[in-house]
């Protein structure tokens, strides 16, 4: 019956993406994207070979996936891998992915495209990356033989699961072969509900930072911009308005300060706004050149795809998103051995909990909070070296995890995946 009754909110959904793609470009993405799928996958799909499905969210979830992906790619070249993404904000990106021998939008929860997608795809085993509890797919592997897993899976009470109303739903969790959690206290509460094969392996994501680490570019302008190291550089990655109102205040007032602010949205209205709040010298990075970078105060990244390698410049790290509906990525700074500082929605990122626990990072309430930290950083830049050294010890105790899931993998796979 429940199951029906989802079938049937999938239905109604997908029949609102449709009505909306005639309005808005995201919904026709996915209208469109998914349209073309199963072309995609009469097109690319060997048949004669064995396919292993990582299944994104999006962009966030592909990236938290990728070490897994690559290193099954470099030890295991024999067989193929299937990406599939929900968003366009992962597809889009990631559409041409080299490492992927196909990659297409996954089609909506339905029982009529589950049974097509599966069907053409014909993967030997499934990945989920995090998040994403389609009930008919799952069911549909289950039923199959498929084995299926998810890696880097983190749960909570409050998700739907878990709640006394929701527990039909937990025979979605009942269809892996194995689910991979960040930490113990997932696994502690899946026990509680009769779901015992789990295994802590951790966080991908420490993996693939560290894998960012070493690719990382270097930035000439940005090094001219720096300077000689007199003045703290702050970096603030993944700001929104309220962030850059806490942030630009304090700065204007602290000429000890330079400022390297990439903001997560870079449309013009929003460059200008930040412009317009800035009372020291800036300059845009798209703007710049060997004559106007050194007299300024304030660098402005308005490209994306360069903030993992910007992190590297500074010595204070801000991650934005914190006054909104959560915090961004804290381990892209925290690779570099950066203290980060974030606002007050960080409750449902394990690893920002864990620097606040630890001594690495640090919550803000609210500008008041932001000046009084920056203060004691101002004032003994000990304190800075000493954070630092935490969050670097932090990611490299927590690396590792993606020899962990495939050594368990090759342990559990009954099949002939994964033997050489």
């Amino acid at each position: 019956m429940m199951r029906a009754v989802y079938t049937l909110i999938i239905h109604l959904y997908a029949f609102s993406v449709e009505m909306a793609s005639f309005f808005n470009r995201k919904a026709r993405m996915t209208r469109l994207g998914q349209w073309r799928t199963n072309g995609i996958l009469r097109e690319h799909i060997d048949r004669n070979a064995k396919y292993i499905w990582f299944h994104a969210a999006s962009l966030g979830e592909f990236e938290q996936g990728r070490p897994v992906i690559e290193t099954i790619r470099k030890k295991y070249p024999h067989y193929k891998i299937l990406l599939t993404f929900f968003s366009p904000s992962g597809y889009e990106v990631r559409k041409n992915y080299d490492e992927a021998d196909v990659v297409c939008y996954l089609p909506f929860d339905t029982p009529y495209k589950v049974n097509k997608f599966i069907n053409l795809a014909n993967p030997a085993m499934a990945i989920f990356i995090k998040y994403e509890f389609w009930l008919n797919y799952l069911l549909e592997l289950k039923r199959r033989k498929i084995p299926t897993y998810i890696i880097s899976a983190i749960f909570r009470k409050e998700q739907l699961f878990f709640k006394p109303y929701g527990k039909w739903y937990l025979k979605a969790l009942k269809c892996y072969s194995r689910l991979f959690v960040q930490d113990d206290n997932s696994a502690q509460l899946l026990s509680e509900f009769g779901i015992t094969n789990v295994s802590v392996c951790g966080d991908t994501r420490f993996d693939r930072v560290l894998d960012v680490q070493r690719q990382a570019r270097l930035l000439p302008i940005i090094e001219e911009f720096v300077g000689n190291g007199g003045q703290l550089v702050l970096v603030a990655g993944s700001t929104w308005a309220p962030d850059e109102d806490i942030l630009i205040p304090y700065f204007n007032e602290h000429p000890e300060i330079k400022l390297i602010i990439a903001p997560h949205e870079i449309h013009r209205a929003h460059l200008m706004d930040i412009a317009s709040k800035l009372g020291r010298p800036s300059v845009r990075l798209s703007e710049t050149n060997d004559q106007n970078i050194a007299d300024k105060d304030c660098l402005i990244i308005d490209s994306f795809g360069l903030l993992s390698s910007v992190y590297r410049y500074g010595q204070v790290a801000y991650i934005g998103g914190g006054f909104g509906d959560g915090i961004h990525n804290t381990l892209e700074a925290a690779v570099y051995g950066l203290p980060t500082l974030f606002g007050p929605k960080y409750q449902k990122f394990k690893e920002a909990k864990d620097l606040i626990a630890n001594g690495g990072g640090f919550t803000l309430a609210n500008g008041t909070a932001f000046v009084s930290q920056m203060d004691k950083f101002l004032a003994n830049p000990k304190l800075i070296e000493e954070a630092g050294c935490i969050v670097s010890e932090y990611v490299r105790q927590n690396s590792g995890v993606t020899e962990k899931i495939l050594k368990e993998l090759s342990l559990n796979v009954t099949f002939n995946c994964f033997v050489v």
